[in-house]
């Protein structure tokens, strides 16, 4: 029994060091220009896939950038953006402008009240309004279902055509 028991301890050891590794295939796939945009940039334009399979239309929205294939955004849960996110769609994204870089990404809702905690310091560091208070992720808000955040995967694609 105690060597089942040392076993499931260095296995659960093991397990937290692996989540501190970087990830195989992360920040590699996307381009270092690519990274510089997105942390220099205020904003990105996104879009989502309808249900009839064309691209929504673009709208900009504020995000919080650290590093690596991921970013961080919140949005109303009754959005269009928010349903279909919901329903799976992939989250189209255009760095800075639509000229800039496209990625695709996969949106995954968050509800750590940690994450949306850093989100909102983030923002506050990033936009003036923020750091005054307004529009900023706030944890309760998340919690409360006022506020969805959402995690999204970046990988590099092409960009679909214009509804």
């Amino acid at each position: 029994m105690t060597t089942r028991r040392k076993f499931l301890r260095a296995a659960g050891a093991a397990a937290a060091f692996a989540c501190l590794l970087p990830r195989a295939g992360g920040a590699a796939d996307l381009a270092p220009d690519v990274q510089r945009s997105l942390r220099e940039s205020k904003e990105i334009l996104v879009a989502t896939r309808r249900k009839s399979g064309t691209r929504s239309t673009i709208a900009p929205i504020w995000f919080w950038y650290d590093s690596g294939d991921e970013l961080f955004f919140t949005t109303s849960p009754k959005s269009w953006k928010a349903r279909r996110l919901k329903r799976g769609s992939p989250l189209y994204v255009w760095v800075g402008s639509e000229k800039g870089p496209f990625l695709v990404g996969t949106a995954e809702p968050v509800t750590d009240a940690a994450t949306v905690a850093r989100m909102g310091e983030a923002y506050s560091r990033k936009y003036w309004i923020a750091w005054l208070g307004f529009f900023r992720p706030r944890p309760e808000r998340v919690a409360d279902g006022r506020t969805v955040a959402y995690r999204v995967k970046l990988a590099p694609g092409t960009p679909p055509p214009p509804p």
